[in-house]
């Protein structure tokens, strides 16, 4: 099962869509808690689903419990938590809203989206790793920068 991860920062759009456009994408999945803010540019949701479709040919969804509570996101934006307590506290989260339960189809051949330029410290690669290890899965994943 082959999924992927992108973040929209530091992107202009025709590198966006084009990284997008070259692999076998079947849905881009909005994992971010605030998908229509001024500062997503050509990554507000009704502006990229038009551009999915149009120059991708892909689905988007957005699933917000996939995203991290404004209580623990704003903290470790403003530097008062650490990674590792931001990590566990998002961990928790999933836990307690049952990620799991979504279906699989929609991450399967789909592409994690939020705005972090790259997954290290970003909460995409969280919800990677936890579905990869209670669906018991190995996921072939691969972000894109």
């Amino acid at each position: 099962m082959k999924v992927y991860s992108i973040g929209f920062t530091q992107k202009k759009a025709e590198s966006f869509f084009s990284l997008l456009r070259n692999e076998e994408i079947k849905t881009l999945v909005d994992v971010r808690l605030n998908n229509v803010s001024q500062l997503a540019g050509f990554a507000k949701k009704n502006d990229l689903i038009f551009f999915l479709k149009e120059l991708c040919d892909i689905g988007y969804v957005h699933i917000p419990d996939l995203a991290p509570t404004k209580s623990i996101l704003d903290p470790y934006k403003k530097g008062a938590m650490s990674w590792e307590e931001y990590e566990d506290r998002f961990m928790n989260l999933m836990a307690q809203r049952r990620i799991e339960s979504i279906d699989k189809e929609i991450i399967k051949d789909g592409c994690l989206l939020c705005s972090e330029h790259k997954p290290h410290q970003c909460h995409r690669r969280l919800v990677i790793e936890y579905l990869n290890s209670i669906w018991d899965t190995d996921f072939e994943v691969k972000h894109l920068v």
